[in-house]
């Protein structure tokens, strides 16, 4: 915590290489799983629906993509 004229102030705790990482990783989970999912029969009691898995992969690997792009143009 730093203090700031009789203010505490929190610093956020993740820098931006952390979530980029967080938002790669999270992603190719997610779209192994949806590739696995889809390339099995139906297996017992498990029910996810595959599109929407599908697509949360994808807006996190959009995520990291912007994440990548905000590095590069960050100023050093």
């Amino acid at each position: 915590m730093v203090s700031f004229c009789g203010r505490l102030e929190m610093n956020f705790p993740l820098s931006l290489s952390d979530i980029t990482l967080w938002l790669a990783v999270m992603a190719i989970i997610l779209l192994i799983t949806s590739e696995l999912i889809s390339s099995t029969e139906h297996s017992g009691n498990i029910v996810i629906e595959k599109t929407r898995l599908r697509i949360v992969a994808l807006a996190l690997g959009t995520g990291f993509m912007i994440t990548v792009i905000m590095r590069i143009f960050q100023p050093f």
